[in-house]
């Protein structure tokens, strides 16, 4: 570039030549949804520190295993959740968690379905595409530019709109607030015992993942939580003497955040001003500070402390999102135990907590 600060950057075609080499300390993941848990997990084997972009895995099984390993080699892994380096999240969940609303019973959430989309043809594989290796471990299909990144007419990849690859909005933008509601309602490090849900699905077409939906999630603590597309995008938590609303009210969205239906709000909002005003005493419940969450990941990097979204949290955020979309094909309540991570009694949302890998990609080949 004629940059002074300009370097040397060699490229791979393959991540896991990489990974072989010592000079590395750490990984940035940004890949699509699909390919997250497979590098992360072989960073951490291969002693790097992660940061791993939302969701955290495509599947439960996934989610677990990338937990487990990370912690047994000691990596220090950041999840790509920003809203916990955003002030108003966590001033919304110290407020919550310190009795401002009185006693939590109920959380809503904003988020919006997508839309579908039409039949593609099949097309000639570029050349510089690898697109085996990009399909990775999903099942092998005919390649169409639209099903994995148009070059022009479309401000998001195909992929996130194909089940193949992910689960649509529940993960890809569920996961943001699934986490931070957590945080609110002291939940990171567990999860609902029950999920109800309904959807709408294209009966055509390449883009398949979930249009409109509800889902309900109920807690051991007597919290329940409703996700919908109908309300404003964001997060408000509803308490026995008042409510708390917080969203990333005016930001920049960028290519994967959502559109529709996400009504402009501010960023925090109250049943009263006086909420808002309130001070977190010394003796009260003071939530992890972070001012901007890569800084936060490198700090933590050389600290060898925690980061503010660590990989047990996010899985545990992501498992949210994806026993909701289960709840989205399997009709009535599905009775879910955190503590085990499966369905109560019933086999079939049990056989959907993983997927078949195809090889030589995937974790199957993964054991503790």
């Amino acid at each position: 570039t004629g940059s002074k600060n300009a370097v040397d950057v060699k490229m791979y075609g393959d991540y896991r030549e990489m990974l072989l080499n010592k000079d590395i300390d750490a990984v940035i993941i940004s890949t699509p949804d699909f390919w997250h848990s497979q590098p992360a997990i072989e960073a951490a084997l291969a002693g790097k520190d992660i940061y791993l972009q939302k969701p955290t895995s495509l599947t439960i099984a996934e989610g677990r295993l990338l937990s487990d390993i990370v912690h047994k080699q000691g990596s220090i892994l950041q999840l790509g959740t920003q809203q916990r380096s955003m002030p108003q999240f966590r001033i919304a969940a110290e407020l919550v968690r310190n009795g401002r609303i009185g006693k939590l019973h109920t959380v809503k959430i904003g988020l919006p379905g997508d839309p579908s989309g039409p039949d593609a043809p099949e097309m000639p594989i570029p050349k510089n595409l690898n697109f085996d290796m990009w399909l990775g471990s999903t099942p092998e299909v005919p390649y169409t530019q639209i099903g994995v990144h148009p070059q022009k007419g479309y401000s998001r990849p195909g992929w996130l709109r194909i089940e193949n690859y992910g689960a649509g909005m529940i993960t890809g933008w569920g996961q943001h607030h699934y986490d931070s509601a957590a945080w609110g309602m002291d939940t990171e490090f567990t999860g609902p015992i029950s999920v109800q849900a309904v959807a709408q699905f294209p009966k055509s077409g390449l883009w398949n993942v979930h249009g409109d939906f509800m889902v309900k999630q109920e807690y051991e603590n007597g919290i329940t939580v409703y996700t919908s597309g109908g309300y404003t995008n964001g997060i408000r938590y509803e308490g026995t003497e008042g409510w708390i609303f917080v969203s990333r009210g005016s930001y920049v969205a960028s290519a994967s955040d959502p559109v529709d239906k996400a009504k402009s709000s501010k960023a925090l909002s109250a049943s009263d001003p006086k909420i808002l005003q309130s001070k977190i005493g010394q003796g009260e419940i003071h939530l992890y500070k972070s001012d901007e969450q890569h800084g936060n990941w490198l700090d933590c990097i050389q600290s060898r402390k925690q980061p503010i979204s660590p990989v047990e949290i996010g899985h545990r955020a992501c498992s949210v999102c994806l026993i909701s979309h289960i709840a989205m094909k399997i009709p009535g309540v599905l009775n879910w135990d955190p503590k085990t991570e499966k369905f109560i009694d019933h086999d079939a949302a049990n056989s959907m907590l993983s997927r078949p890998q195809r090889h030589p990609y995937g974790t199957d080949y993964i054991k503790l």
